[in-house]
């Protein structure tokens, strides 16, 4: 009780704060912004660039197709594409925020490192294979007809502030439930699993618990900040940072 009831306000307020201040952050980038900035830069420079961009825009994997054609339409070569694609899902900003605030810098700087280290390389490698004879005639058919982006209308401060009230309104609108139940769970796992157990399914001595993490890990559709308080209950009881 005492886990639930300390935790609960404590990633409540990080959340809130997080989102509100990436939501303004977002304003900043809008698809042809973001298409505008990746176009026409060396591959080795737009992928990293590609990689950063990734983690502060709105985008995520279910925007996965329009993006796609979009870049692809803007010059965008296929390897920073990818780099952009992967680093969006990828790399959770509530969860690095959430990781900094109750792991420290360093687990959110390892998080986050990793993050971008596969994104670039991924998206080096995919550009290595020169796949852009492989794209479908209607992709090309579009490349060849797009034209002028029309101007964007200038966004005051206000208008940014409004944007990270209304990022705060629909994200934390969304997973705030997921948060309470993921510190519920954290805190059942805190009050009543043996800290024996853990360390001996989870801990630095089960060298198969990572690949075993990784595997359930994949099919399991979660929300990153409702999984982050069980993970802090999982550490307390003797699991692996590495497993975690």
């Amino acid at each position: 009780v005492e886990f639930f009831l300390y935790d609960t306000p404590k990633v409540l307020m990080l959340l809130v704060i997080v989102v509100f201040v990436v939501g303004v952050i977002r304003s900043f980038f809008t698809p042809e912004r973001t298409r505008s900035m990746l176009a026409g830069k060396r591959e080795s420079v737009g992928n990293v660039m590609a990689a950063m961009l990734g983690i502060v825009t709105p985008f995520c994997t279910c925007s996965a197709v329009p993006l796609f054609i979009g870049f692809v339409t803007a010059g965008v070569p296929l390897g920073v594409t990818f780099s952009f694609l992967v680093a969006a899902p990828m790399v959770n900003e509530i969860a690095l925020v959430l990781l900094y605030g109750l792991f420290g810098w360093k687990t959110a700087a390892i998080y986050l490192g990793t993050g971008l280290l596969l994104a670039m390389v991924s998206g080096w490698i995919i550009g290595r294979f020169h796949m852009e004879g492989y794209l479908e005639d209607w992709v090309r058919e579009i490349q060849g007809e797009s034209g002028a982006e029309p101007e964007e209308r200038a966004l005051t401060w206000n208008d940014r502030i409004d944007s990270g009230l209304e990022a705060v309104r629909t994200i934390v609108g969304k997973v705030w439930l997921y948060v309470v139940l993921g510190i519920a769970v954290g805190a059942a796992i805190h009050g009543y699993v043996p800290e024996g157990f853990m360390a001996s399914m989870m801990g630095k001595g089960a060298w198969w618990s990572v690949p075993l993490a990784v595997i359930i890990g994949v099919p399991m559709y979660s929300n990153a900040a409702g999984i982050i308080p069980v993970v802090h209950a999982l550490l307390e009881k003797g699991a692996a940072m590495r497993t975690v």
